[in-house]
């Protein structure tokens, strides 16, 4: 829910009036993980708003036409799913921080308050600014101590979508969370910039905490076990909801520490911006899978005119997990019935796994640590999805109102649209001459060598 909360700091770095500085607008705080309707413009140039996956944008103040906003850098507890909670640092209650949206040609001014235990500062990540606005601490601004507010402001020089996050302590600060999104929206019709129905946005990021913990584990380099979307992880993600011929535009923003493949099912799309701004149309081409790399930005747009619930995630398939272990070893083919019988002896619910594979595992409900996301979980119309981590789903229906951002519900397959069960498998096929068992493998026993990323 929203509230407000005054705050006390001094501001500095900014050459602004001593009007201005006078009176800080007091910081929007948001709690809920829910997806925010779109905040529609109250004052200042119009323009058609995104809409934050899991996430919000924050509120403005006009202050003599300029646009003024209030992060505020904290400690906050952010639900990842369903019975998990994380401990994190982000802005204003959340991690990811709440979205800026502006006009280009704005001015904004943006406070930054300082509530964590170390100094911080704040990076405008793609923004044409004066230098001594890009908030790289030690290098163009001290860094803001705790306790303290700063300013920062510039004028929104050129439309897109951008990020912002910390250059001070980064290593901690952003694998604790601390970053979000900023979009700039043109002021006027743009060759290279369409207009779309429905708008969508947020951040890759990636933590690694242990199950039953709650603070990532920030040394972490590349095995991460939790993969989320603003900092939540399916089923706790969001469905993005079109309605059928809908023109609907996407923007990926990543601060992870690998790339991520993002892929859509039943449709194509076109990358028709980046974080340096709009892809010329000549530059253009159909996918269905476009790479994300560590700091940068994506925009796709599709039509969205094939009804159904079609999957949307990361193509790594590592990805698409949760609290996943590293260090479990493959039991596929092995035979563990005399060892289970063994180990139920002392521990009564042991349940070997991983003989014929891992699916069995969205089916089972095992009891864990408090406080853990389950490796796969959320179930479909047809049973558990098997899924977790980045993915959610794209729910394209016919009928729906504009604006409507709720869920539609599962999708009810027209009748002969749905793949069915047909008998049981025909033996599988034997070549002449051929030993009716497959014969043993050699193998040669290697040490272990450890993960070396995804």
């Amino acid at each position: 829910m929203f509230n407000r909360r005054s705050l006390l700091g001094a501001a500095s770095l900014a050459a602004v009036s001593k009007a201005a500085l006078a009176a800080v607008p007091e910081p929007v705080i948001q709690t809920s993980p829910d997806t925010q309707a779109p905040h529609l413009p109250p004052n200042g140039r119009p323009y058609n708003p995104v809409v934050t996956l899991n996430g919000w944008t924050t509120p403005w103040r006009m202050n003599q036409g300029v646009k003024e906003f209030h992060l505020v850098a904290e400690p906050v507890v952010r639900e990842m799913a369903p019975g998990f909670k994380a401990r994190l640092w982000g802005y204003n209650g959340q991690s990811p921080g709440p979205t800026i949206e502006v006009v280009e040609g704005d001015r904004a001014r943006i406070f930054v308050t300082n509530r964590l235990p170390e100094p911080t500062s704040m990076h405008w990540h793609g923004q044409r600014l004066p230098n001594g606005m890009d908030g790289v601490s030690g290098l163009t601004q001290p860094a803001i101590p705790p306790g303290k507010t700063w300013v920062y402001e510039f004028v929104a020089r050129r439309p897109g979508t951008f990020m912002y996050h910390p250059h001070a302590d980064e290593m901690v600060q952003m694998a604790m969370g601390m970053m979000g999104l900023w979009i700039t929206h043109p002021k006027a019709r743009h060759p290279q910039i369409d207009e779309v129905d429905r708008d969508y946005a947020f951040l890759l990021n990636a933590y690694d905490i242990e199950p039953g913990s709650a603070t990532p584990k920030i040394m972490t380099m590349l095995d991460f076990n939790l993969w989320s979307w603003n900092s939540r992880v399916f089923p706790g993600i969001a469905p993005l909801v079109a309605r059928q011929g809908d023109r609907v535009r996407i923007r990926i923003g990543n601060l992870t520490m690998t790339n991520h493949p993002i892929h859509i099912h039943g449709h194509e799309f076109t990358v028709t911006g980046t974080d340096g701004g709009p892809v010329p149309r000549t530059a253009r081409w159909p996918e269905v899978t476009t790479d994300v790399a560590v700091g940068q930005m994506r925009q796709i747009e599709f039509i969205a005119d094939e009804e159904g619930d079609w999957a949307f995630h990361c193509h790594k398939s590592h990805h698409t997990m949760n609290a996943m272990g590293h260090g479990v070893p493959t039991m596929i083919g092995v035979d563990q019935s005399d060892l289970t019988d063994k180990i139920q002896q002392l521990l009564p619910d042991y349940m070997a796994m991983g003989s014929s594979g891992m699916h069995e595992m969205a089916h089972m409900h095992m009891p864990g640590p408090d406080n853990t996301a389950p490796m796969m979980t959320g179930d479909g119309p047809f049973g558990p999805i098997g899924m977790g981590g980045m993915f959610s789903v794209l729910k394209v229906r016919r009928g729906l109102k504009r604006g409507d951002y709720s869920d539609p519900g599962w999708f009810q397959h027209p009748a002969g649209t749905l793949a069915r069960e047909v008998g049981d498998a025909p033996p599988a096929p034997q070549a002449p001459g051929t030993p009716a068992e497959p014969a043993s493998a050699d193998v040669q026993v290697r040490k272990p060598q450890g993960h070396h990323g995804h």
